[in-house]
C-alpha cells in the first residue's frame, strides 16, 4: 500500500483547474480567503505573491507555489502592484469557469496556471493542513513538475475529447510532485504532523499495517513487533513524527472511515463498527461519540441534511 496514495484518496482531496492568468505590465488582484488549498506554476515571465506576515516573493518561470489554506493573498507585477478591485471581480468569474484573466496594459508577458485543490470536511486527517502556509518549489529543484505542467499547457492549448478530465488529473498529479520535491528539501519542516510520517520508514511501515487493516485488534505491543522494534520505540518515534501515539491515531483514523461511511452509505452501525474493528454497537457509539461529538446516528442525519462538499 502507498500511505499518502492512500490518505489523499480516502480524505478525498481532489483538484481542479482555475484560472490561468495572462498579465502584462502593472498589475495586482487580491486573491483567496477560502477553504480551498491554493496553487501556482509560473510558465513565463515573473509575478510577485504577498501574504500576510511574510515578505513578498518573486516567482520566476518554473517556480511553483502552494497555499495549503487557501489564505488570502496578492499576485502583482511588482510588491507594491496596485490593487484592480475590477481585476479581482473578474479573478473570482475566471477561477470558477477556469478561464483565461487578462491583467495588467500591453501584450501579455506573464503567465501562471492556477489551480485549487479541496478535501473532504469529514475526515480529521488533513495532509495539506499539516504544511506550512506557503509552499513553495523553486523552478530548479520541480524538473517532474516541469514536464507535468508542459503537458497541462499543451492540453490547454489544443483542447480535445475529455479535456476537463485530462486537465483535473494532470493537477493532482502536480499535487504529488509538489509534495515530492518539498520533503525531499524539508524533511524538518513536517515532524509533529502526519506528513511527518513519511520521512520515518519506522512508523511509516507502522502506519501503513494500520491502514491496510484498520479492523485489526491493534496493540502498541502487537504493532511493535510487527515492525521490529520496541514499544517504547515505536510509541517515541510515532509521537516525534505523527505528533500523537500510535493508539490515538489509529482510534482517530477509525473514525473518518466510519464518518465516511455514515454520510455516504446505509450500511446498519454495526455492520460499520465490525469495519473499523469494534465488536459492538455500543463500544462503537462511545467511540464515535468521544471523538466527533455527536453519536453516530446523528452524525448520519446532519451530514445527510449540510450542503454537497
Amino acid at each position: 500500500m502507498d500511505l499518502l496514495a492512500d490518505v489523499l484518496s480516502r480524505t478525498g482531496v481532489r483538484g481542479s483547474l482555475g484560472a490561468r492568468i495572462a498579465a502584462g505590465q502593472d498589475w495586482g488582484l487580491t486573491w483567496g480567503g477560502g477553504t480551498a488549498a491554493g496553487f501556482y506554476a509560473i510558465t513565463a515571465g515573473d509575478a510577485w505573491l504577498g501574504l500576510p506576515g511574510h515578505a513578498p516573493r518573486q516567482l520566476v518561470p518554473g517556480d511553483v507555489v502552494l497555499l495549503p489554506t487557501g489564505t488570502e493573498h496578492t499576485l502583482g507585477s511588482s510588491p507594491g502592484a496596485a490593487i484592480d478591485r475590477r481585476a479581482c471581480a473578474d479573478a473570482e468569474r475566471a477561477q470558477a469557469a477556469g478561464e483565461v484573466l487578462h491583467l495588467g496594459g500591453g501584450a501579455p508577458r506573464t503567465h501562471i496556471l492556477g489551480a485549487s485543490f479541496s478535501s473532504d470536511a469529514a475526515a480529521s486527517t488533513q495532509v495539506l493542513a499539516a504544511l506550512p502556509e506557503i509552499v513553495h518549489v523553486h523552478a530548479e529543484h520541480g524538473s517532474e513538475l516541469e514536464d507535468t505542467i508542459r503537458l497541462l499547457s499543451r492540453e490547454l492549448a489544443r483542447p480535445r475529447i475529455a479535456t476537463a478530465v485530462v486537465l483535473d488529473r494532470l493537477v493532482d498529479i502536480l499535487l504529488i510532485q509538489l509534495l515530492r520535491s518539498w520533503l525531499d528539501d524539508n524533511p524538518g519542516q513536517v515532524a509533529g504532523t502526519w506528513l511527518g510520517v513519511l520521512c520515518d520508514p519506522v512508523v511509516r511501515e507502522a502506519m501503513t499495517a494500520l491502514h491496510q487493516d484498520p479492523a485489526h485488534p491493534w496493540t502498541t505491543e502487537g504493532l511493535a513487533a510487527k515492525v521490529a522494534v520496541s514499544r517504547a520505540t515505536l510509541t517515541r518515534r510515532f509521537l516525534l513524527t505523527a505528533g500523537e501515539a500510535p493508539g490515538g491515531y489509529l482510534t482517530r483514523w477509525r473514525m473518518d472511515l466510519a464518518a465516511t461511511r455514515l454520510r455516504d452509505t446505509d450500511d446498519t452501525l454495526d455492520a460499520i463498527a465490525r469495519s473499523v474493528g469494534y465488536t459492538s454497537v455500543h463500544a462503537f457509539s462511545r467511540a464515535f461519540s468521544r471523538t466527533r461529538g455527536r453519536a453516530p446516528g446523528r452524525y448520519r442525519i446532519d451530514s445527510r441534511a449540510a450542503p454537497a462538499r
